[in-house]
């Protein structure tokens, strides 16, 4: 893309900080929060860029938005929004994963089964107009104009400057996959890579089994691998718990030591290729993280810790897990999916405002 628009990549994309309860202002604008790829769009005539959140291209990994929004967008933008395929269950971030793959044959053929959405909620540039000095509450306002509500796979965020009904989203919506609500100033500008915005997300916490841990590049335990058993009591991995301090983390070696299993001592995430553990060589990897090393340590499923987590996709935590204590006086047989808070599933369809 020549670099004859008012804004060019690369664009790094203006954050949100985190807040646990929801902030309260006269001047303020909600959203939902979208679970997808960050992505901003850069369209001059029929050329069509999409770049992530890192500033890495994600343009040829969905060709069927380049087309839309070829046909959707004014000629000549630039909108940040986000990248999401909607399953039978919600928003689904495992296909989207999936898109990320080296064989274009491999791309177009998910591009027909599970086709992504992109959903904009801001405006970078218009024409020869640079935005980013603008405040929001205009650039969501020209925003709206240019798309309106947006036609299918395009469309724009709903926005509310109503505290009751964005509070409504943030508990009604979660079951469709969004994970919070962003709170944005009206006077906002747009300031790249800097969290200006303010997310407000689930907090809850489960007990959950550790079923094994990885080391951390600078030694001790980088995370650790949990484990939630099922009705019929397989060991089912959920997500991780990291984030530990230097010092926590040679702790957790010296803590963990006890559970370490013999190698000929069986363990339910490699009793067969299908079920192994997070980091296994049949797992699927992160395509932007190549060279990340993945192994892991297996531990007797005995211990049980308490985590914090905020939002449950599927049978598994979308987001790694904060530690919060270890809970001995828990049967590690007792940590089943039946804890967890998870919320009946919306039509996204409401959201969208279609169907």
């Amino acid at each position: 893309m020549n670099d004859v628009l008012p804004v060019n990549p690369p664009v790094a994309p203006m954050l949100a900080k985190l807040a646990r309860s929801l902030p309260v202002g006269d001047d303020l604008l909600y959203e939902p929060k979208w679970d997808g790829f960050r992505c901003v769009v850069f369209r001059d005539g029929p050329d069509i860029s999409l770049e992530s959140r890192n500033e890495r291209p994600l343009t040829r990994y969905f060709p069927e938005l380049v087309d839309a929004l070829r046909r959707e967008l004014p000629e000549r933008c630039v909108v940040d929004g986000e990248v999401v395929i909607v399953g039978p269950n919600g928003l689904d971030f495992d296909a989207l994963l999936q898109r990320v793959h080296p064989a274009e044959s491999r791309i177009n053929k998910l591009a027909q089964e599970t086709p992504a959405s992109f959903v904009a909620f801001d405006l970078l540039s218009d024409g020869d107009a640079d935005l980013r000095e603008t405040p929001f509450g205009d650039r969501r306002r020209r925003l709206v104009d240019l798309l309106g509500s947006g036609q299918p796979p395009l469309y724009v965020t709903p926005a509310t400057t109503d505290p009751e009904q964005a509070q409504d989203w943030f508990s009604r919506f979660e079951g469709a996959g969004l994970d919070g609500v962003v709170a944005k100033s009206a006077g906002l500008l747009y300031l790249e890579d800097k969290r200006a915005m303010v997310k407000v997300k689930h907090d809850r916490t489960a007990d959950c089994v550790v079923g094994g841990y990885r080391e951390h590049k600078a030694g001790g335990v980088g995370s650790l691998l949990l484990g939630l058993f099922d009705a019929e009591g397989f060991l089912h991995r959920v997500g991780v718990c990291s984030s530990f301090a230097a010092a926590r983390r040679a702790e957790l070696l010296d803590e963990l030591a006890p559970l370490l299993l013999p190698d000929d001592q069986p363990h339910p995430w490699l009793a067969d290729p299908a079920d192994r553990g997070d980091g296994a060589p049949s797992d699927p990897k992160n395509r932007w993280s190549q060279g990340r090393d993945t192994s892991w340590t297996p531990l007797a499923p005995s211990r049980v810790c308490e985590v914090a987590y905020d939002h449950l996709q599927g049978d598994r935590f979308r987001h790694a897990t904060q530690f919060r204590r270890w809970r001995l006086d828990r049967d590690p047989s007792s940590c089943t999916y039946g804890q967890l808070d998870t919320p009946v599933p919306y039509e996204l369809a409401e959201i969208f405002g279609i169907g």
